[in-house]
């Protein structure tokens, strides 16, 4: 039977090929059956396929580790193409995670309110880039509206801050975080909250696949999801000038219903059983049904904040990555090749963050 480190170890010999296939859109590692995790692990691919031979692989794949053969299995989940999110909704004073944020150029989520660490005196508006950026992956002080622009947010009047620091998306290289904050005009224009769930208790630093999510989202409001790959390897089409860029060890979220839609870009999700921040969710599959989201920790280690409480900061509750069934955590190395651009005040050249 193959465990997480065999299907992890395969899918990294098979990711880079199988991504060049017109029909599929990640790699991964998860569950052989979800409904029967006894069954071991598997490399799960999504792909507009229904089987394994339609994209002309075997159900099954060979690794010889420490001298021995492992026949890893090949699970294909259908699914469309992978699309950035960003869309719509009402308007909130004052703004707290869940509802609707964006530019005049559309909407997205307001993912968390984070704070700086370890002080805690500044508040952002945490959300992915192609929600706060305008035009997308830009390095402009674009104003931040909420509700954002696709639901009526107007410059000015529905203005509630601008964006000061974005993880910039590569064409030419992988990908970890689609991700960006905005400094707000007024701390007391945000409330440290979540809709519908309150007061976040901080972030968890890993998850396992098997992971039991929840999310609010500007579109699809409360919904529920289970982690059904991690380690995956993926293909987002942004459009436009981006195109489609490729991302590294990303996570899948799956529901019965959907659980991401255009607007839902930059929603967080929670664990949940203890409303830990976990995940956040930037694209989808175009029936909604799947989620693609990377860990938080990755960006909230990168901008250096935390998630923020209305008198304190959150909690960093560290899990234990104990293999390869786990979220794993950005080496050094990597964390510091998310390129951060910090946006300065008006009149003023953006710079590299530290």
């Amino acid at each position: 039977m193959a465990t997480f480190a065999h299907a992890h170890a395969m899918k990294e010999r098979i990711a880079a090929s199988l991504l060049k296939h017109p029909k599929v859109y990640g790699v991964g590692v998860g569950h052989r059956d979800p409904k029967d995790p006894s069954q071991g692990a598997a490399v799960v691919i999504y792909a507009n396929a229904r089987s394994a031979s339609s994209l002309g692989i075997a159900r099954a794949l060979q690794l010889a580790l420490k001298r021995r053969k492992v026949a890893v299995p090949i699970r294909v989940v259908k699914s469309g193409k992978i699309r950035s999110h960003a869309n719509y909704a009402r308007r909130i004073r004052p703004v707290p995670a869940g509802y609707s944020i964006g530019t005049i150029a559309g909407s997205g989520t307001a993912g968390l309110i984070v704070t700086d660490a370890p002080s805690g005196t500044q508040w952002y508006i945490f959300s992915d880039n192609h929600v706060l950026t305008n035009p997308i992956n830009a390095r402009n002080r674009a104003e931040t509206l909420q509700p954002g622009g696709a639901d009526g947010g107007r410059p000015v009047v529905d203005r509630v801050g601008y964006l000061s620091r974005l993880a910039l998306l590569k064409k030419n290289a992988p990908n970890f975080i689609d991700a960006a904050l905005s400094t707000p005009v007024r701390n007391s224009i945000l409330s440290p909250r979540y809709a519908a769930v309150g007061i976040i208790p901080g972030h968890v630093t890993s998850y396992r696949v098997g992971a039991r999510f929840k999310k609010v989202g500007r579109t699809t409001g409360l919904r529920y999801g289970t982690v059904t790959s991690v380690n995956t390897d993926i293909l987002v089409d942004y459009g436009g000038s981006l195109g489609t860029l490729k991302f590294r060890n990303q996570t899948i979220v799956q529901g019965r219903n959907p659980v991401s839609l255009p607007g839902d870009s930059g929603s967080v999700w929670l664990r949940s059983a203890d409303n830990f921040a976990a995940a956040v969710n930037y694209a989808g599959s175009t029936d909604g049904r799947i989620s693609v989201a990377f860990p938080i920790d990755w960006a909230l280690r990168r901008f250096q904040v935390n998630v923020a409480k209305p008198n304190s900061t959150g909690r960093v509750r560290i899990v234990p990555v104990r293999n390869s069934s786990y979220a794993r955590r950005l080496t050094a190395k990597e964390l510091a090749s998310i390129q951060v651009v910090q946006i300065r005040q008006k009149g003023a050249r953006p710079r590299p963050a530290k």
